[in-house]
C-alpha cells in the first residue's frame, strides 16, 4: 500500500484527508443514485474517491441493512473487493466455502439419505481468492466504511424515496428527480448529470423510463432460514446439495462466525391455487420440512436469526438505460439500472449480488471517466450492450440449476418416474465452477475490446475475461506480490509490459510511452496531472529480480509523482516469485507469454484484458484509444520530460 505521496501523514492511511464532504441536501449532483443496497453501494464507494466528482445516493429504508438477503460472494467479487482494499477483511471474517457435498436418498433405505459425493468447491488455479460466505449487511458495511473514509465522506441519504424523474438533454444537468421523505411525506428536487437505478426487482426508476422486466416464474418455492441449531448431520460446516425421496431438498450454506447455518428449503409447485397458502408458510413449518428431508439425523434449532419465502423467477429488462438497444440513435444515456432492476433470478446459483455489483463495477469507471472528461459520453451505451448479455447468461444457468435442484431423485427400481440422479447433478455442478465462482464473463469485441493483435503473445489472458493475477516478485524490495493486486478500482487502464527476452523491444517501448507524441500515455493525461494518473504501466521482466540494477529500470517505470515530486519504484517486478517450501512460479509460464517478442497485455479499469499486443506492436494502441479517449493534454508534441528520475511533468 502506498501513501505519503504528497506529504507525511500519521493516522489510518486508508482514510483519505477530507477535500468536500457530500452533502445530504444538495439540490445539484453529478450522480444521483437511488438505492442502497449491495450494488447501489459498491457504485457509491466507486464514484466517491473522485474529489471532483459529486454523488448522492438516497435509500428508502431508514437504516443499514442488519440482517438476511444474499450471503454468497464469488471468487470474481472478492478479487474486485481487493482492488477496493477489503478483501483481507472479507475473508477473514468470512466463511470459506473449500468443499461441497452431494446428499441423496439411501438405496436401501430411501427414507434415509446417504453421502454420495464430495468435491473441492472451487477449481485450484481458477483465482487466488476463495468463495466466501457471509452476511450481505456486512458486505455493505464494508462499502460504507470504504465511503466515510474516501475524500468526499460520502454517506447515504436514508428515509427518501424516489418518485418521480424528468429528462432535458438540453440542460447541464438533464436529470430532474423529485424525492419524497418517508415519513413526512415532503418533496424536494434533485438535478443530476445521470441518475442510476439500483432499487430493486421493483424498480421505480426503471418504471419512470419505460422499461420492465420480461420473463416467467418457474413455479417453485422455496423457504430460507438463518439459524443457529444443534444437529448431527456430518455435513453442517460443508455446503452441501441434499435430496430425498419424498420431501424435497435443502440447499445448506454454513455461514460466517462457525456456528450460523442457512437453509434453502424446497417448499414445492407453485401456482394460483395455492400461491397464498405457500407464502404463509410459518418458520417451524420449514424446520419440519427440514427435519424430513435430513433423516436419520435430527435438527435441534436454538435460535432463528431470519427467515422468508420466496418463489423462483427469472427476469430481464429489455435495456438498461433510458437510450434504448438502438445504438444508433445516437442518444447518449442518462439513467441506468443495475442489479435487481435490470434481471431478477433464485438464489440457488449464488450470483445475484455478485453479478449486481459488477454491474455497478462496469458503469462505474464508465461514468467517472465520462464527468471527468477523461472518455467520451458515448462510451456509456457499452455498459447496456455489455452487461444485458450477461444478466441474460445467469438467468439461463439459474433456470438450469434451479429446475435439477427442484427435480425429486431419481429412483433405480423406478425409472419411468423420471428425476435426476445423483451423478447428474454433482457433474453440473463441476462443470459450472467457472461460472459459479464468477470467472465466466467474456465481453465479445467492441469499442472497449480490442482483442489480440497477436493472438500467442499471451494466451493466457484472452481479451474480453478478467485479467487472472499470478504471483511476481516486486524488483525495488523483493516483495512477493500478486500483479493483479496493483489494479486498483481508482478509474485508471493498466498496461502491463512483458519483456522480450533481451528487454530491446522492452526499452524501446518504454520510451515512446514516454516521449513519443502519439503515446497514449502522453495523449490521454491531463498536462498538470501524473503521468500515470489515466493508464498505469507496469513492467515484468524475465530476470531473477536481484540480477535488476537500478540503472536497467526504465525512466517511465520510476516516474516522478505527486505534490512533492517523489519516485515511484513499485512499478518493475520480475516473473520469478520464490517462496520457501514451494516451487519457483514464472509468471511467463504460468500464462503462456511469448518468451521471445513478450508481450503487452491492456487491462480496462473493471479489470478486463482490453487488448494483447506482442511488445514491438505497442504503437497500435494509439488508435485503440483514440476512439474513446478525450485528449486533454498540449498537441501536438509531448507534454513531459524524461529525467533521471522518470517522466516529470513540464508546467
Amino acid at each position: 500500500m502506498q501513501y505519503h505521496r504528497d506529504g507525511f501523514r500519521s493516522g489510518d492511511p486508508r482514510r483519505h484527508p477530507a477535500t468536500r464532504v457530500a452533502g445530504e441536501d444538495r439540490d445539484e449532483t453529478d450522480v444521483l443514485i437511488v438505492g442502497g443496497g449491495p450494488a447501489g453501494l459498491l457504485l457509491s464507494a466507486y464514484l466517491s474517491q473522485f474529489s471532483d466528482l459529486t454523488t448522492c445516493l438516497v435509500e428508502k429504508s431508514r437504516g443499514p441493512l442488519e440482517l438476511g438477503r444474499a450471503d454468497g460472494v464469488a471468487c470474481r467479487t472478492v478479487e474486485t473487493f481487493a482492488s477496493f482494499g477489503l478483501a483481507g477483511r472479507l475473508i477473514d471474517e468470512a466463511y470459506w466455502v473449500n468443499e461441497t457435498a452431494f446428499w441423496h436418498p439411501d438405496a436401501d433405505d430411501r427414507e434415509r439419505i446417504v453421502r454420495t459425493g464430495l468435491v473441492q468447491d472451487v477449481e485450484d488455479g481458477l483465482s487466488e481468492f476463495p468463495h466466501v460466505i457471509v452476511n450481505q449487511a456486512r458486505i455493505q458495511d464494508l462499502l460504507l466504511g470504504f465511503m466515510d473514509n474516501s475524500p468526499t465522506r460520502l454517506t447515504p441519504t436514508y428515509g427518501v424515496e424516489f418518485s418521480s424523474l424528468t429528462i432535458d438533454r438540453a440542460r447541464t444537468h438533464p436529470v430532474e428527480a423529485v424525492l419524497r421523505d418517508a415519513d413526512s411525506g415532503e418533496t424536494r428536487t434533485v438535478r443530476a448529470k445521470y441518475l442510476v437505478g439500483a432499487d430493486g426487482a421493483r424498480s421505480a426508476v426503471r418504471r419512470a423510463i419505460g422499461l420492465s422486466l420480461h420473463g416467467e416464474a418457474a413455479g417453485h418455492a422455496w423457504g430460507v432460514m438463518d439459524m443457529l441449531a444443534v444437529t448431527d448431520f456430518p455435513d453442517i460446516r460443508r455446503k452441501a446439495a441434499i435430496q430425498s425421496a419424498t420431501h424435497g431438498s435443502i440447499l445448506l450454506i454454513p455461514r460466517e462466525g462457525g456456528y450460523l447455518v442457512r437453509l434453502y428449503v424446497d417448499l414445492g409447485v407453485v401456482d394460483d391455487e395455492n400461491r397464498a397458502a405457500v407464502r404463509r408458510t410459518t418458520p417451524e413449518q420449514i424446520i419440519e420440512i427440514a427435519r424430513d428431508v435430513i433423516r436419520p439425523y435430527s435438527l435441534d434449532i436454538r435460535e432463528i436469526v431470519w427467515s422468508s419465502i420466496y418463489e423462483v423467477a427469472q427476469r430481464t429488462a429489455d435495456a438498461f438505460d433510458d437510450a434504448g438497444t438502438d445504438l444508433a440513435n445516437g442518444i447518449d444515456p442518462r439513467v441506468f439500472i443495475v442489479g435487481d432492476a435490470c434481471h431478477t433470478h433464485s438464489a440457488k446459483a449464488g450470483q445475484g449480488m455478485n453479478v449486481s455489483m459488477q454491474d455497478a463495477f462496469n458503469l462505474g469507471w464508465k461514468l467517472s471517466g465520462t464527468l471527468l472528461g477523461r472518455t467520451a459520453p458515448a462510451i456509456l451505451r457499452t455498459y447496456s450492450q455489455e452487461r444485458q448479455p450477461v444478466a441474460q447468461e445467469l438467468i439461463d444457468f439459474d433456470r438450469s440449476w434451479s429446475q435439477l435442484m427442484a427435480q425429486a431423485p431419481a429412483d433405480p427400481d423406478h425409472p419411468e418416474r423420471g428425476g435426476v440422479d445423483h451423478a447428474t447433478l454433482q457433474d453440473h455442478f463441476v462443470r459450472a465452477g467457472r461460472y459459479t465462482a464468477g470467472l465466466g464473463i467474456e465481453y465479445p469485441p467492441g469499442p472497449l475490446i480490442a482483442g489480440a493483435t497477436s493472438p500467442t503473445a499471451a494466451r493466457g489472458y484472452p481479451p474480453g475475461q478478467r485479467f487472472h493475477s499470478a504471483p511476481v516478485t516486486r524488483v525495488s524490495d523483493g516483495l512477493r506480490t500478486e500483479l493483479g493486486h496493483v489494479h486498483l478500482a481508482d478509474g485508471r487502464w493498466r498496461l502491463f509490459l512483458f519483456a522480450d527476452s533481451d528487454r530491446r523491444l522492452f526499452d524501446q517501448a518504454c520510451a515512446w510511452l514516454a516521449e513519443a507524441p502519439e503515446s497514449p500515455v502522453l495523449r490521454h493525461t491531463p498536462a498538470d496531472a501524473d503521468i500515470d494518473a489515466v493508464i498505469d504501466v507496469r513492467g515484468i521482466v524475465q530476470d531473477h529480480h536481484r540480477d535488476v540494477a537500478p540503472s536497467d529500470v526504465p525512466a517511465l517505470l520510476r516516474p516522478r509523482t505527486g505534490r512533492l515530486g517523489l519516485v515511484d519504484e513499485e512499478k518493475l517486478f520480475s516473473a520469478i516469485s520464490r517462496q520457501a517450501g514451494t516451487p519457483d512460479r514464472d509468471i511467463f509460464d504460468d500464462r503462456d507469454i511469448d518468451r521471445s517478442r513478450g508481450a503487452v497485455v491492456l487491462v480496462r479499469p473493471d479489470q478486463y484484458v482490453a487488448a494483447v499486443v506482442a511488445v514491438d506492436q505497442v504503437t497500435t494502441l494509439t488508435e485503440f484509444f483514440g476512439t474513446f479517449m478525450s485528449q486533454p493534454g498540449p498537441q501536438p508534441g509531448p507534454s513531459h520530460t524524461v529525467s533521471a528520475g522518470g517522466p516529470e511533468r513540464v508546467s
